[in-house]
């Protein structure tokens, strides 16, 4: 997640970056989060994943498996506390204190980064292509229906 941050002592009176980078700045005293552009922006879907026709056709068992597998990890960071998420995930930011990382989701869980699940919404494809499409990335739109599969989220969803 990326977040605008304003610099005490810069030039540069604002910059976007990204965690545990921010928090550390701002708890340094360096500066402070003044904007989240996850809370700012809506439902951007900064994380999707996607595979060819085919192998979904083939192999649907492993797309419901890997799917399950985040639905589950959605599930855990909805029901659990900053403090237990970040004891978790501690081992993947070695160089960020504990506390850092408690304040970082804890952060996340009040702005309502984390979805409830993992189906891509109409909405959101839309908002990823005007995103897209405004930065000068995006040569034409895509219908949703012509790329999103939202049928293993739905079962990861119900757990069926």
């Amino acid at each position: 997640m990326d977040l605008t941050f304003y610099f005490r002592y810069s030039i540069i009176p604002y910059t976007v970056e990204f965690e545990p980078f921010a928090t550390g700045l701002e708890l340094e005293g360096a500066g402070y989060v003044v904007a989240s552009l996850g809370t700012d922006s809506g439902y951007v879907p900064y994380t999707a994943y996607s595979a060819k026709k085919s192998y979904i056709n083939t192999h649907p068992e492993v797309i419901q498996k890997f799917t399950n597998a985040i639905q589950k990890g959605m599930d855990y960071v909805n029901s659990h506390s900053a403090e237990e998420i970040a004891k978790v995930i501690q081992p993947q930011f070695k160089e960020t204190p504990l506390e850092n990382i408690i304040i970082i989701v804890e952060r996340y869980k009040t702005q309502d980064t984390w979805k409830e699940d993992t189906i891509f919404e109409k909405d959101s494809f839309e908002l990823l292509q005007n995103i897209l499409e405004e930065a000068g990335e995006l040569p034409g739109r895509v219908p949703y229906e012509d790329l999103v599969t939202v049928q293993f989220s739905e079962k990861a969803k119900t757990g069926k």
